[in-house]
């Protein structure tokens, strides 16, 4: 479907890899038919957006700079969620709302047809409709998720209706705390999300009515609002560079579906303890891996000294370990991966799912814990289950790793997996072209649509 629009759409997403990355995804989808592209970010996550954007798309997509303020602990490297030390969150999110005026003059130079802005930024819409400019929200995790966190808002007191989903005491524990920190953080400036009609909200998921059909539904029976499913945000698999190109060989080296990759995001940083936890799993699991760790920018480590005594000698021949970022689409459709350790955030969870690989489920925090217990009610996973306190033992990892990538329990996901992709994969570009059209008819009535958080 080619629309031939030429309506300019400004791309507005959280300054988080896992928000930035299906923006940009869109973004493509978006360029391919038709429309052309103003993709507002800070130059730290700009930079890095220039890499994936190839020849094709260099005109149809524009990058767009949003500069934010200096503050004290934040220089312009730390304009990024992406490596930024977790006592620097708060920081970031009040050097944004700063931002709001040069935001404002961007939309009054670059006067886009459309705003689609990040559930977190709320307030983007008030601004875009300040200059007669419609705005809508790109929701960037699953229906499972957003209609588990309404439901109590919405139906206080009564059981969520998918037993499946469900979060443990530890986890209910810390996602109050969190709840509470929100609340003390919010800005009364930011803007109600249930200020209009609810009957006029419009939001873009990034899923498919082909595996959340029911959520969804629930959805709209919990909010009354109209929720449009674009397909997952999958990532193309990219050319390597030089250091990329000798893990890759050495992937190629092994069997089939005899390795798994190990990763938990951009933004979680193990513990020392789930390190040594983790390490200890993988090296008695005898299994091939590509384990990424990440730390917080401005640590200086030694990963010899962070990782338990021998293990890198140990592991030499049968295991990598790299710091900071692997290619991620390029090692899950790889045909030596044979399992997917992952955090499950919604990003991850859905590309293991399009290149067929089995999930391997150690959530962290926030939604992921739903993520991985949707992935096990549909059987594309297999959780590795923390103690009361949530604390992960090696002896979980060695047993479910093993499970994957030697029992026959890795066969039987395998093949869900793989049928669920293709599924997802016949309805990807429908889905999308209906999501076109909704946002055609939004710039053609000029109406302000509301968003949900």
């Amino acid at each position: 479907m080619d629309t031939s629009t030429s309506l300019r759409v400004l791309m507005f997403p959280w300054l988080a890899h896992g928000h930035i990355s299906p923006y940009l995804t869109v973004s493509k989808k978006l360029a391919d038919r038709g429309f052309d592209i103003l993709l507002c970010s800070t130059p730290v996550n700009l930079n890095l957006i220039k890499k994936r954007i190839s020849k094709k798309h260099s005109v149809s997509i524009q990058l767009v700079e949003l500069c934010l303020p200096e503050l004290p602990d934040l220089p312009p490297e730390y304009h990024t969620t992406n490596g930024l030390p977790p006592h620097l969150n708060s920081t970031l999110k009040k050097a944004v709302k700063m931002s709001k005026p040069g935001f404002s003059k961007i939309l009054r130079d670059l006067k886009p047809d459309l705003v689609i802005h990040d559930v977190l930024q709320v307030w983007a819409k008030q601004i875009a409709n300040s200059y007669n400019i419609p705005a809508i929200t790109l929701v960037t995790f699953g229906g499972a998720v957003l209609s588990y966190f309404m439901h109590p808002m919405r139906k206080p007191g009564i059981e969520f209706p998918f037993p499946a989903i469900y979060l443990t005491k530890i986890e209910q524990k810390r996602m109050r705390e969190m709840m509470e920190q929100v609340g003390k953080d919010k800005d009364p400036d930011d803007g109600d999300p249930f200020a209009e009609d609810p009957t006029q909200v419009i939001l873009l998921m990034t899923t498919s009515l082909s595996i959340e059909s029911k959520y969804i539904d629930y959805l709209n029976e919990l909010t009354q609002a109209k929720y449009v499913p674009i397909g997952p945000p999958i990532q193309e698999p990219m050319n390597e560079d030089d250091g990329d190109i000798e893990l890759i060989n050495w992937l190629g080296k092994k069997e089939e579906h005899s390795t798994v990759f190990v990763s938990f995001g951009s933004e979680y940083f193990l513990t020392k303890e789930d390190m040594e936890e983790i390490a200890y799993g993988l090296e008695h699991s005898n299994v091939n891996f590509i384990w990424v760790v990440r730390f917080p920018k401005g640590e200086e480590v030694n990963l010899e000294e962070t990782l338990p005594t021998g293990f890198l000698e140990r592991i030499e021949n049968r295991g990598r370990v790299v710091n900071g970022w692997a290619p991620q689409p390029r090692i899950l459709s790889h045909p030596s991966t044979g399992g997917f350790v992952s955090h499950c955030g919604w990003n991850s969870v859905m590309e293991s799912i399009d290149f067929g690989v089995p999930i391997i489920a150690m959530p962290m925090h926030i939604d992921q814990p739903i993520n991985a217990r949707w992935m096990v009610d549909i059987e594309v996973a297999v959780e590795i289950v923390r103690d009361d306190e949530g604390k992960v033992h090696r002896e979980k990892v060695t047993q479910v790793i093993t499970s994957v990538i030697c029992e026959k329990t890795g066969g039987n996901l395998r093949k869900k997996v793989k049928e669920i992709s293709e599924k997802l994969k016949s309805i990807r570009e429908e889905e999308m072209d209906v999501a076109v059209e909704v946002l055609l008819q939004q710039c053609k009535n000029g109406k302000f649509i509301n968003s949900v958080s």
